[in-house]
């Protein structure tokens, strides 16, 4: 049966990295018989100068009809301006929310090709492979009472609520178990419950759902000292889970450990494994149409595609060894440049090496 995968390539460089992805979508459909139906439609700052809203009601029907979304990256300094609740930003948390995408997956995997890349010391980060879980779809980012208020006395008051139910925690914390099974068997929740009573339940449901995976280790760290251990020590992690303000900072600390935001992709996945994948970057508008971006984790997240939602594991693999054999070819993008003698290509040529593996993979 075809599949229908929702396109949004959304601003800045967005549609430039997009461009990248479908072609490898394209290269999977024509060359593996992928059965894919590609259909593409408006996000964000784009969606806002076309019909005034970030997450217009065609573009959420595609997203709620489709069998998986593929997202590059939405927001800009071209509508800071605007009211907060119709910037570019609201199109990817109205997506996040109304699909039900309640865990994000984000990998941060050092590949051996980039550890020069790394600001970090080679024996630090080398072999590296931390798997961040999110929850995405609660906590201070859609809790209530929230906004800016006024005083009696005149003076301003912002408001944000962290919020967590049971249920959320509890759904979250299986994912992360699950996750931590077919790995190395070890998770890492990250709190704050020394001192926020919302982390505090969130310590206690999740050693609550550990005794459900018995052969998982389990450990509880401060979000303070999990950055610090992050850059101090990153390979004691195997699986961290975590809030999902906890997991923003985390996981885009986590990705400099691999030498280049540009290389990490992201899943956020329902209850029943539908995803929106994205890199997880942002738009960089300062280089958008300069042919520079690199497209490698909006590539990487179509693998994430494949694997998670798609159920084509074996196409997933290909992927993320055609990736792997163009770093191992020499060629580089701007970002992940390094220290060697590396041949630098702009975004549409790094697609293109994909394709071509890919191609000889047939």
């Amino acid at each position: 049966m075809t599949k229908t995968i929702a396109v949004l390539p959304g601003d800045g460089i967005g549609p430039e990295i997009m461009a990248e992805a479908v072609k490898v979508l394209d290269t999977l459909r024509t060359s593996f018989g992928l059965p894919v139906h590609l259909e593409e439609a408006l996000v964000g700052g784009a969606a806002i100068d076309a019909t005034g809203q970030p997450l217009p009601a065609d573009t959420l029907a595609l997203a709620k009809r489709a069998d998986a979304v593929l997202l590059a990256a939405v927001g800009g300094p071209k509508w800071e301006s605007l009211d907060i609740s119709i910037r570019p930003e609201k199109g990817l948390l109205g997506l996040r929310s109304e699909l039900g995408l309640f865990a994000n997956l984000r990998p941060a995997t050092v590949y051996p090709e980039l550890i020069d890349a790394s600001t970090l010391k080679p024996e630090v980060v080398e072999g590296l492979d931390i798997l961040i879980v999110r929850e995405l779809t609660g906590d201070i980012y859609f809790g209530h009472p929230r906004g800016v208020r006024t005083l009696e006395n005149g003076e301003r008051m912002g408001i944000n609520s962290m919020v967590y139910s049971e249920t959320e925690i509890k759904r979250i914390a299986h994912v992360a178990f699950q996750a931590a099974s077919q790995r190395q068997q070890r998770l890492c929740s990250v709190d704050k419950a020394n001192v926020l009573e919302t982390t505090e339940l969130w310590r206690e449901v999740v050693t609550k759902v550990s005794k459900d995976y018995p052969k998982v280790t389990l450990n509880h760290m401060y979000v303070d000292n999990a950055a610090m251990q992050l850059v101090r020590y990153p390979k004691q992690f195997d699986v961290m889970v975590t809030t999902n303000l906890f997991g923003d900072i985390l996981s885009d600390l986590a990705s400099m450990l691999t030498g280049s935001i540009g290389m990490l992709p992201s899943a956020s996945l329902d209850a029943q494994n539908k995803g929106m994948y994205e890199p997880i970057h942002g738009s960089a508008p300062d280089i958008a149409g300069q042919n520079v971006a690199n497209p490698l984790a909006t590539i990487l997240s179509v693998a994430m595609m494949l694997r998670y939602t798609l159920q084509r594991s074996d196409l997933a693999t290909l992927v993320e060894e055609a990736v792997h054999q163009v770093l191992r070819d020499g060629l580089r993008t701007k970002d992940i440049q390094g220290k060697g003698n590396y041949t630098v290509v702009g975004t549409r040529e790094m697609g293109d090496a994909v394709v071509k593996v890919l191609r000889e993979k047939r």
